[in-house]
C-alpha cells in the first residue's frame, strides 16, 4: 500500500520503486515508529478524531506489533516503500479500515523526524553507557600500576616522565568530553516535532506539550518549516561520534606503538590480537588497527550527511532520505569500537621495568633540572642553555643521567649544587609537579579518586 496516490493515473515504475525504497535500512526505526504512532493515536482521541474504544484498539494493535517486530520473520517478504508504510499496512491487517484514521493531521516528514529523534535518544543513552564503561576500564588499568613511570612523548620523542595512571587519565578526560557531547546531542534532539505537519503546521489543534510529555521529550520544536528541513540533531550525533572515534584512534595508535618490539613496554592479550598466515612469530594488534581504520568510516558518515544537506532549499527534499544510512553506520561502528576498546584495555599488561628503563636511558629529567635552576634564581633561558649543554656532553660521553655524580655535576658547572643530583631520578622530578592536573604522585592519586567519583555520578 501507499500513503499517497490519488493524484496519479498510474503507479511508479519498478526501477523507481527499487531505487527509492528504504525499508531495507529504515526498518530499524520500527520500534520508534510504533511508539510515536501510539502517542499520536492518543492525541487523535483528544481532538475528537478517534473515539476512546478506537484509540484503545489501535494502541493495543501497535503494542502487539511491537512484540511481533522483534522476530526477524516479521519483515519476511515485505515490499513496502518504507518502515512507515509497513507499519500502517500491518495495522490495517489488525484493525481494518480504522487504520486509515491514524495518519489524520500527520505528515511523513514530521513522522520521520520523530522516529529519528526517538531512536537517537536511545542511541545516545546506549553510547554514553559504553563510553562510561571504557572510562572505568581505563581507571582500573591506571590503578593496576599506580607507581609505574613511563616516558611521555612530544613529536614521538621522549620528553618528560609521567606516572602511568596520569597517562590513563588523559584518555579518561577525552572520553569524559565525548560523554558530555552525546548528552548535548541528546538534549538538542529531544524536542517533539509532531504537530509541524509537512511544513506549515498541523490543521488540528493538538496539545503538542501533552504529546511531548507522553513521549518523554523536553519540549516542542518552535518552527514547522525548520522541522521539515532540520537534521542538525543528526549532525550533532555524528560529530560526537566522530570526535569519540578520533580519540579511540589516537589511543589505538599509542598502544600499537607501545606494544611493538621497538617500544616493548606494553603487552596486549591474546584475546584481542591475531597471528600471521605466514610468519609464525607474529602477534598483531588487529583490534586496535581496526578501531583506527573505522574512525575514517565514521568521519566519512559525518561528511556524507553534511554534503547531503549542503544547499538544500527549504523545506523537505527527498535527498534527506540519505540521512539514515550514514547515521546508522556511524552509530554501529562507534558501538563496536567502544566495546572492542574496552576489551583491549582489560587485556593490557604493562612491563613497568621496561617503561622505567626507557625513562632512565633518556634525558626526560632535563626539564626538572632546568626548572630547579630557575627556582634557585637563574633566569630560565640561561638554565635551559646550561642543561642543554649537559645533555650534549652526556651524548658525547655516552652517559645516562644516573651516570652523573653530584661531584661531576658540580665540576661541569658550579651552579649544580649537590642537591641537584637527586633530580636525575624521574621519581624525584615528578614530585615538583603536584599542581592540579600535573603528574605529581599526590596530584595523580587525587585525580584517580576524583575520576572514581565522576564515574559514580555518571552511573546515577
Amino acid at each position: 500500500m501507499k500513503l499517497w496516490g490519488g493524484r496519479f493515473e498510474s503507479g511508479p515504475s519498478e526501477i523507481f520503486e527499487r531505487f527509492s525504497g528504504s525499508l531495507h535500512f529504515d526498518r530499524r526505526l520500527i520500534d520508534a515508529d510504533i511508539r510515536g504512532s501510539q502517542a499520536f493515536a492518543r492525541a487523535l482521541e483528544q481532538v475528537g478524531i478517534l473515539a476512546a474504544d478506537e484509540r484503545g484498539r489501535i494502541v493495543e494493535a501497535f503494542e502487539a506489533m511491537r512484540t511481533a517486530a522483534m522476530a526477524p520473520e516479521f519483515f519476511s517478504g515485505a515490499a513496502d516503500e518504507d518502515v512507515h508504510t509497513l507499519v500502517i499496512r500491518k495495522l490495517k491487517e489488525r484493525v481494518g479500515a480504522l487504520a486509515d484514521k491514524i495518519h489524520t493531521g500527520r505528515s511523513r516528514n514530521e513522522q520521520v523526524s520523530l522516529d529519528l529523534r526517538l531512536w537517537l535518544r536511545d542511541e545516545c543513552d546506549a553510547i554514553r553507557a559504553r563510553i562510561a564503561g571504557l572510562m572505568a576500564s581505563l581507571v582500573e588499568l591506571g590503578e593496576r600500576y599506580p607507581d609505574a613511570v613511563i616516558p611521555g612523548y612530544t613529536h614521538l620523542r621522549r620528553a618528560q616522565a609521567v606516572l602511568w595512571p596520569h597517562y590513563m587519565l588523559a584518555y579518561f578526560e577525552m572520553l569524559a568530553r565525548d560523554h558530555e557531547r552525546f548528552g548535548e546531542a541528546r538534549r538538542r534532539g529531544n524536542l517533539l516535532p509532531l504537530g509541524s505537519g509537512a511544513l506549515a503546521g498541523s490543521g488540528f489543534p493538538f496539545d503538542r506539550d501533552a504529546i511531548a510529555r507522553d513521549l518523554g521529550f523536553d519540549g516542542v520544536t518552535a518552527n514547522s518549516m525548520d522541522v521539515a528541513a532540520d537534521r542538525d540533531f543528526a549532525l550533532d550525533f555524528l560529530y560526537a561520534a566522530t570526535a569519540t572515534m578520533l580519540h579511540l584512534s589516537r589511543l589505538a595508535e599509542d598502544w600499537i606503538l607501545y606494544s611493538s618490539e621497538e617500544f616493548g613496554w606494553m603487552e596486549l592479550g591474546d584475546s584481542v590480537t591475531s597471528g600471521s598466515s605466514l610468519m609464525p612469530q607474529k602477534k598483531n594488534p588487529d583490534s586496535l588497527e581496526l578501531i583506527r581504520g573505522k574512525s575514517g568510516r565514521v568521519a566519512g558518515c559525518l561528511h556524507s550527511l553534511m554534503m547531503t544537506l549542503k544547499g538544500l532549499p527549504l523545506t523537505y527534499n527527498r535527498d534527506m532520505q540519505e540521512d539514515k544510512e550514514p547515521l546508522f553506520e556511524g552509530a554501529d561502528q562507534l558501538r563496536g569500537s567502544l566495546e572492542m576498546a574496552r576489551a583491549v584495555a582489560r587485556s593490557v599488561t604493562l612491563a613497568s621495568s621496561k617503561a622505567l628503563r626507557a625513562v632512565e636511558e633518556s634525558w626526560v629529567t632535563a626539564t626538572d633540572l632546568a626548572e630547579a635552576l630557575a627556582r634557585s634564581g637563574i633566569p630560565f633561558h640561561q638554565a635551559h642553555q646550561l642543561v642543554g649543554s649537559l645533555v650534549l656532553e652526556s651524548i658525547r660521553q655516552n652517559k645516562k643521567p644516573a651516570d652523573w655524580t653530584s661531584v661531576e655535576l658540580a665540576a661541569f658547572s658550579p651552579r649544580f649544587t649537590p642537591d641537584f643530583a637527586r633530580l636525575l631520578s624521574s621519581a624525584e622530578g615528578m614530585k615538583s609537579r603536584e599542581i592540579p592536573g600535573g603528574t605529581g604522585p599526590k596530584s595523580v592519586a587525587a585525580a584517580l579518586a576524583a575520576a572514581r567519583g565522576r564515574l559514580a555520578a555518571l552511573a546515577q
